[in-house]
């Protein structure tokens, strides 16, 4: 249940007004009345106010030093939950979880991590959210802004309970109901601010405030405007998980297909070559960065490299933020083809437009077909491409990253270009691979090449069978939280202690939706015994 419902009742006549938002469908711009505001009792508020009344610190402050009493494990790791009046969603499913994994995992530091950072989402993130309005805004931890490619990958974990816990369902409906508005009115954006019924002000971005991008946005709706493929994908994972569970077709509203309408006007734009036949020049979004933004300047007029026809989907930027080199991120269409499946299943279980369906069908189909033919060289996956014979082998450690294949359900773990890609891209062919004394992995240019992230170790455990290699990547993350008992998001291999983000919840939310996949696949390598377990069952 919502912290925020207790207050909820006290304000039983704020009135909030209406106010009407636009969104697009069938590829034109229009304008749709949306309820921003009934004025009606026991409207939802800010929960930051909620909490804001019991005196709750600020996590960001809070997660950068111990807190609680130490795990009994050789780590002694501390407790960073915040206290129960100042988590920002309560559920006993969550809770129920918790007890269950600690009863069972025979390290009491990887049940302290476990304890940490499953609930991490809820306990810290939900920064508004309005069950009548049905509108939920999640931040990422640190950055008070809400990225779809996060929100997505911040929930993934509760999957399994969304059918035994209507409070939490309720919640991740709001959450794809608002990101339904954001999308069908800017789909080429990833990160937004909060809705304006929430009463919470729009966040300043510095990286944003001189950066150009066709089309226009508005910086009071747009926290940042880089079109990241994976961010739609983000989208269509979280409501095909949402479905999936609760068989719930009322998510599929006017504005959530209004928004699906746009993902398709995108998949159909960023398909395109560069040049048409007549070497007209093909520029539906550009991103004019500054030598100053993050990111840097963008050549060709913000359009960045050109490409030629593949059948993929090209991207600006990557699920690191950073400039794509290549248009054709592999991971990205990927994680497009596998996502387009799932979202022709359930409209097709909810008997909702059989013409979207089969136009997901067709381009799942058609995407991955050019995965394999333009992506794969001697059993080597590329990064990315660009169609016209350019290939950039490398990974992130950001999901979708190559390592991740397996995760997003492309293929399987065992498949010999998997494996042989693999073993690249945990070695020194792999660019943004390093490795110290103490830590290891996968990184990127966000942060710089001697910073791995622990992302990286936990997305090879979902690829990975081998009870050894998966022990050894588990604990190469459990020993390197910096004795705070989170995982961040990199860490410096010559000095351990120094790492970046320290409430990053993504990062949190995939170490327990890994150790999830463990508890069901190999619980002998982490539980008491070897009976598997899975949430909500």
């Amino acid at each position: 249940m919502p912290f925020g419902n207790f207050i909820n009742g006290l304000n039983d006549s704020w009135d909030v007004g209406f106010r009407s938002f636009p969104y697009g469908l069938g590829y034109l711009w229009g304008a749709a009345k949306m309820k921003l505001g009934l004025g009606v009792a026991g409207i939802a508020i800010s929960l930051v106010a909620a909490t804001a009344q019991v005196d709750c610190p600020d996590y960001t402050t809070y997660a950068q030093s111990p807190q609680g009493n130490p795990s009994s494990g050789p780590l002694g790791l501390p407790y960073m939950r915040p206290d129960p009046a100042c988590r920002t969603f309560n559920s006993t499913s969550v809770e129920k979880v918790i007890l269950d994994m600690k009863s069972r995992l025979k390290d009491p530091d990887v049940a302290r991590l476990f304890e940490n950072t499953f609930p991490n989402t809820l306990d810290t993130t939900v920064k508004y959210y309005n069950e009548r309005e049905n509108l939920a805004f999640i931040i990422t931890g640190d950055i008070t802004a809400q990225w779809l490619r996060d929100t997505g990958n911040q929930f993934a974990h509760y999957h399994t309970l969304l059918s035994v816990d209507t409070d939490l369902a309720n919640l991740v409906k709001a959450v794809i109901n608002n990101e339904a508005r954001y999308v069908s009115q800017y789909p080429y954006c990833g990160a937004f601010q909060p809705p304006p019924e929430s009463g919470l002000g729009p966040s300043v971005n510095n990286w944003a405030i001189d950066v150009l991008v066709n089309p226009p946005v508005d910086n009071q709706t747009v926290f940042e405007c880089k079109y990241e493929l994976d961010s739609l994908c983000g989208f269509i994972k979280l409501s095909s998980s949402y479905y999936e569970a609760t068989k719930d077709a009322s998510m599929m509203n006017a504005e959530w297909l209004a928004a699906i309408d746009q993902i398709f006007r995108v998949i159909n734009e960023q398909s395109q070559a560069s040049f048409d036949t007549d070497w007209n020049f093909i520029s539906y979004y550009n991103w004019t960065g500054l030598s100053g933004s993050l990111a840097g300047a963008v050549n060709n007029g913000g359009n960045g490299e050109p490409k030629g026809y593949t059948g993929m989907v090209g991207t600006h930027h990557r699920p690191s933020d950073d400039l794509s080199t290549f248009a054709f991120l592999t991971p990205a269409n990927a994680m497009l083809s596998v996502q387009l499946t799932n979202l022709a299943t359930i409209l097709d279980h909810a008997g909702v437009a059989p013409n979207v369906s089969s136009q997901a069908k067709h381009w799942s189909k058609t995407i991955e077909q050019a995965v394999w033919e333009y992506t794969v060289v001697d059993g080597i996956f590329a990064y990315e491409t660009n169609g016209l014979g350019s290939r950039y082998v490398m990974d992130d450690a950001n999901v979708p990253s190559l390592l991740s294949l397996p995760y997003l359900g492309f293929l399987d773990m065992n498949h010999p270009d998997y494996v042989k890609t693999k073993k690249m891209l945990m070695s020194r062919g792999n660019p943004y691979y390093a490795k110290g004394r103490n830590f290891g992995g996968v990184g990127g240019p966000h942060i710089d090449v001697w910073n791995p992230w622990p992302m990286s170790q936990v997305t090879n455990i979902f690829g990975a069978n081998d009870d050894e290699e998966i022990l050894t990547s588990l604990y190469t993350i459990v020993n390197n939280t910096g004795g705070l008992g989170l995982i961040h998001e990199s860490i410096n291999i010559y000095n351990v202690s120094d790492y970046t983000r320290p409430w990053f919840a993504w990062a949190n939310s995939y170490f327990s939706e890994m150790l999830l996949d463990l508890a069901q696949r190999k619980p002998h390598l982490i539980f008491t015994d070897n009976k598997p377990y899975r949430p909500g069952q």
